[in-house]
């Protein structure tokens, strides 16, 4: 079977955090022969210390860590200014630690072992997702999402939203007045099948937090799926 070809980076800032220096070198070797530029971190500490000061445009981040939990720096990662995307690695496989990683600001997940060129495919498909577009403003019932700032606001109020939350607006934004169905938003917010309990999960996040002083936006039409729209 003909092997898909390799995905090559254009000098973008990655960090990897792992405390398994094998993990950790393999890594940086791979990815900053594939055309980017790697920083490496062992602890949590240490990570949160580079993406506030590196501002990486991504981070690839292990679960297990020496200090503090990886949902831990991944949430702290995701409540920053212009927060990266992050791709988690774990042993881990179950259903409710996907749910956490994701639900806590992580953009996709890994479980080891994992493949170079899965790994590269991974990184590349983030950092086109979270690429800012032409058009950097969306409105949509006195909801304001800015792309180039990430900052979104309902009638002048900013609403703090977490990666993983912000792709989910952005998409019912996008769709707005249409349905969407849990599998469509699954595969245009993190093109996996993570379960729709995932979905569910995120959804009732967000409506907490932009439906906190006004009239509820994202409605769900039973059987089919979610609508963002006034009334």
């Amino acid at each position: 079977m003909e092997r898909p070809p390799l995905v090559y980076g254009q000098g973008q800032q990655l960090l990897v955090v792992d405390d398994e220096p094998g993990i950790t070198e393999m890594l940086a070797t791979t990815l900053g022969l594939a055309g980017y530029q790697v920083r490496t971190a062992a602890t949590g500490r240490d990570a949160l210390r580079l993406v506030a000061t590196e501002h990486p445009d991504l981070v690839i981040l292990d679960v297990m860590l020496p200090d503090i939990d990886g949902f831990e720096v991944c949430r702290r990662v995701s409540e920053q200014p212009d927060a990266p995307p992050v791709l988690l690695l774990t042993a881990r496989n179950s259903v409710l630690d996907k749910v956490t990683g994701l639900t806590t600001g992580a953009d996709d997940y890994l479980t080891k072992p994992f493949s170079i060129p899965e790994v590269l495919a991974r990184v590349q498909v983030l950092l086109r997702r979270t690429r800012r577009s032409a058009d950097p403003v969306l409105s949509v019932g006195g909801v304001v999402m800015d792309e180039a700032t990430r900052q979104v606001t309902r009638d002048g109020r900013v609403v703090e939203l977490s990666p993983t939350e912000y792709r989910l607006l952005r998409y019912l934004m996008v769709n707005a007045g249409r349905v969407v169905s849990k599998s469509q938003v699954l595969e245009h917010v993190w093109r996996h099948d993570f379960g729709d309990g995932v979905v569910e999960k995120v959804v009732s996040r967000l409506r907490q937090k932009l439906d906190a002083t006004g009239t509820p936006l994202i409605h769900t039409v039973r059987g089919f799926g979610y609508s963002l729209r006034e009334g």
